[in-house]
């Protein structure tokens, strides 16, 4: 009983140790974003038709404070993932070990895609339709506050969503999941994608439908990543077996 409870603490105090690790980068990271936050910002507005307003000292550095804060989440997705590994690393086999350390880049890369692919794709349709909407009947100023809400609302859900199919494949090679329990709850996984869509993307009926496609396609795609790597680990259990 005493030994359960030495493995116990030992495994707590690893745990603390990685999230000391990840929650160090991400502080590294906030501050080093401070360097290029002006730089990033004038890239964001550079096509913008309208100037951004504020309406008080604090907007400006709460509009810093999103754009730091997305660079520092996109900075530590690799090194949270990377001491997740280290920590899971004692109970995995040497195949899993080399497997599931590829998925550590594959994270950054999808979190990078997902925040391009909502805002070179999603976003900009998005705010035209809304703008469209409006037509001549109202003059489109926006605060810079409102408007980099409405970028974050419609690019960091997209960087976050996009790391399911690697999360997929990962708990696929652990064994705690397979494509056939993805299968089974399909409905009520799309249930879930949906009502995330509805939350995520503005008030309107257009909007819903161009931010829930992606995800559902999100849904399959793991579905058959799932399959694959499911496939080659039940081929190396049975070479296991044999040998």
């Amino acid at each position: 009983m005493e030994d359960k409870e030495l493995n116990l603490v030992d495994h707590l105090d690893e745990l603390r140790k990685r999230l000391i690790i990840a929650a160090s980068a991400f502080i590294v990271f906030f501050i080093a974003g401070f360097v290029f936050v002006k730089d990033i910002y004038q890239w964001l507005v550079k096509d913008l038709d309208v100037k951004l307003i504020v309406l008080g000292p604090s907007d400006i550095i709460w509009v810093y404070f999103m754009l730091v804060t997305v660079i520092a989440v996109a900075g530590t997705i690799p090194v949270l993932a990377f001491q997740i590994w280290l920590f899971v690393k004692p109970a995995l086999t040497t195949a899993e070990r080399r497997i599931s350390l590829s998925y550590v880049p594959a994270l950054f890369i999808l979190f990078i895609a997902g925040l391009c692919f909502g805002y070179f794709v999603i976003f900009p349709t998005v705010l035209s339709f809304l703008v469209e909407l409006g037509g001549e009947m109202f003059e489109a100023n926006f605060t810079a506050d409102k408007y980099f809400r409405f970028v974050l609302h419609m690019t960091l859900p997209f960087g976050i969503l996009f790391e399911l199919p690697v999360i997929i494949m990962f708990l696929t090679s652990l064994g705690i999941i397979n494509p056939y329990v993805l299968t089974k709850i399909r409905k009520y996984a799309y249930f879930v994608l949906i009502f995330i869509s509805v939350v995520i993307s503005p008030p309107d009926f257009m909007s819903d439908i161009l931010v829930t496609i992606p995800l559902l396609l999100l849904y399959e795609i793991s579905i058959n990543l799932s399959k694959i790597v499911y496939k080659r680990k039940l081929r190396r259990d049975q070479r296991f077996v044999k040998a």
